[in-house]
This record gives structure tokens, C-alpha cells and sequence, in this order.
């Protein structure tokens, strides 16, 4: 029974497609990378490079997937997002973005760091669903699919993977001891992507931690 269960899981993963779609990654977007580890972290590195800790799970709060891409797309943050550039220019990011049919897109590699969630990057996989607009927990089931299977993936590749959250979950993580954000006063306040779809999730993963259940 277990050898049937093992092959079953390869092969569901096997299975997986993953379509890559790459947002502009050039040396602008890794500098501002670089100063923002130094602002945010106190940690001065010659790459940008992660290894992955936590999934964190968010929505778009846009429906379109063309604008949702094009919200990560460029290296440095749009002018319309003062209180974000404030804290920094670097550009928001994800590594994976999930359309409402649940195709997955991979934005950027795994190991490299996005911005995505305040005092976490520099240990976190991003996964975006398009939807949320207006915060209405619209996401759908092919999403809902599509994250199980994208997570199942992760899991298997990254063993130092240990805690699966959502986006706006995030401040219950300020007491582990890979949080690393320097300034109290930045924060944010998110509801992406709701209780409802991480208890669905959550079901799933049994092993992943909440920060929560970590404290």
C-alpha cells in the first residue's frame, strides 16, 4: 500500500506543469534586491539567493491575469505606491502566479528572493492567485487544486521547507527566528487570501507549521 502511494505522488507530480514566465530580472532589480537585505535585514550579501523556509500564499487583488503580471513585471515599483517606496524601490514580486482557470506560472526561480511579504522574503516562496478583488474571496477550485499540487511539488524539492501561511498571517511570524525586519513601523495590513481557503489548504498539510502553532 505504501509503495502504491509513493508511485501514486511521483506520479501526480511528475505530472505538474509549470509554465515559465519570467518577469524582467536584470541588474537593477537584483541592486535594489541587494539594498533592500541591507535596509530591511542588516544583511550585506552578494546574492540574492534564498533558502526557502515558508510558503506564503497570497492573491492579486486584481481578477485580470495580464495586470496582475504586468503589477510584478518591471524591476522597480510604479509610481502609484508611495508608501511602498518608501521602504523601497525594488518592484513587488512572486515566484509562482496561479490564473483562476489554476494554470501555474513561474515568475522567477524558487531560490532567488521576491518581495512579497514584510520581514519574511528572505526566507519565503511567494505563490499569488489572481483574484481578491476588492478583497472577495473569489479565489477559485482549479486555484484552490493548483496550490495543493504546486505546494506538493515544493515540499518534495525543498526539505528546509516548515511553515505554510498566508499573506495575511504574516505579523503572527514577527517571534520566529528567521523574521528579520528591522523598522517596527513597517507594516501593512493584508486579508489575502482568508481563513477559509488556508483551512482548506492547511488540510492538505498536516506537517507544514502556522506561526501560530509555532509559538
Amino acid at each position: 500500500m505504501k509503495v502504491f502511494l509513493f508511485l501514486f505522488l511521483a506520479l501526480k507530480l511528475y505530472a505538474l506543469v509549470i509554465i515559465d514566465k519570467p518577469i524582467t530580472f536584470d541588474k537593477e532589480r537584483i541592486y535594489l534586491a541587494q539594498k533592500y537585505i541591507s535596509k530591511h535585514y542588516g544583511l550585506e550579501v552578494k546574492n540574492i539567493n534564498i533558502t526557502p523556509r515558508l510558503i506564503v500564499i497570497h492573491w492579486t487583488a486584481e481578477n485580470d491575469f495580464n495586470k496582475s503580471f504586468n503589477h510584478f513585471k518591471d524591476s522597480s515599483l510604479p509610481l502609484d505606491r508611495p508608501y511602498l517606496a518608501k521602504a523601497s524601490t525594488l518592484n513587488v514580486s512572486s515566484h509562482f502566479l496561479i490564473s483562476r482557470q489554476g494554470k501555474i506560472y513561474r515568475l522567477m526561480p524558487e531560490n532567488i528572493m521576491a518581495r512579497h511579504v514584510i520581514g519574511l522574503n528572505y526566507n519565503a516562496i511567494g505563490i499569488e492567485n489572481v483574484g481578491g478583488e476588492k478583497n472577495l474571496n473569489n479565489l477559485t477550485s482549479a486555484q484552490l487544486q493548483a496550490n495543493i499540487d504546486l505546494i506538493s511539488y515544493l515540499k518534495a524539492k525543498y526539505k528546509s521547507l516548515k511553515y505554510l501561511i498566508g499573506h495575511h498571517e504574516y505579523t503572527q511570524c514577527q517571534d520566529l527566528e528567521f523574521w528579520l525586519e528591522k523598522d517596527k513601523n513597517y507594516q501593512t495590513t493584508k486579508y489575502d487570501p482568508g481563513d477559509t481557503f488556508m483551512s482548506k489548504l492547511r488540510s492538505e498539510f498536516p506537517s507544514f507549521k502556522s506561526c501560530l502553532k509555532a509559538k
